[in-house]
């Protein structure tokens, strides 16, 4: 069973990583129109959807998404660190000791 540190790092690495994946899908979203003057495709799987125009929206967006995600929970975890004195258990190494404290940059 997940100690309450782990269940705390848990909910916190989630609502960051779905709060950065969201503002970043708001920004896309918006800076498509503005690029093209209409929506992003809804669902690019769809054969009415020009075939450039989704690649491009699949490849752009999940791209910025994932990178937006991984900074989010690289922050999260270093925030995490500041404040317990160890990484988050998921990303502590086989031979570190949690007692002992992360080094931060």
């Amino acid at each position: 069973m997940a100690s309450g540190g782990s269940k705390f790092w848990t909910v916190f690495s989630l609502a960051a990583a779905l709060g950065a994946a969201a503002v970043t899908k708001k920004g896309l979203t918006t800076t498509w129109k503005a690029a093209t003057g209409k929506n992003p495709p809804a669902n690019p799987a769809d054969p009415d959807v020009a075939i450039w125009e989704a690649v491009i929206w699949a490849t752009v967006s999940g791209t910025a998404v994932g990178i937006a995600r991984m900074l989010a929970t690289r922050r999260a975890a270093n925030y995490y660190a500041q404040s317990t004195g160890h990484l988050p258990p998921d990303l502590q190494k086989d031979d570190q000791d949690p007692n002992v404290p992360a080094a931060t940059t």
